[in-house]
């Protein structure tokens, strides 16, 4: 009888071990999935405004748009001169995974002319 208990507790903990690296796993793939998100609808949305691309819609409604085909939704889209940033999210087991990005002419450093 002693056996079986420490077989059963053995395979529980197993089980819940399996759990947690598969929630673990499917985390980082959230995260990825949000960060492609955010890089994709902040170049597409600079895109529209620099004009490189022709849309009938303003920038922030092209970014959406893109976020919603990853699976995000867009919580904030800012447009400065030809600089978009944005910020995607979505849940993952009942948690927020949220990424943002920045798309435009690069920033110059500081004391750069």
């Amino acid at each position: 009888m002693g056996g079986s208990a420490l077989a059963i507790g053995g395979i529980a903990v197993t089980a819940a071990l399996g759990l947690g690296a598969a929630m673990v796993g499917g985390a980082g793939a959230t995260s990825q999935r949000m960060a492609a998100a955010a890089d994709a609808a902040a170049l597409a949305a600079a895109d529209a405004t620099s004009g490189a691309i022709p849309v009938d819609a303003d920038p922030c409604t092209v970014a959406a748009r893109v976020a919603a085909v990853h699976g995000a939704g867009l919580d904030d889209c800012r447009i400065d001169g030809l600089v978009v940033r944005v910020r995607v999210s979505a849940a993952y087991a009942g948690f927020p995974a949220v990424a943002t990005s920045r798309a435009g002419p690069p920033e110059h450093p500081a004391g750069d002319g």
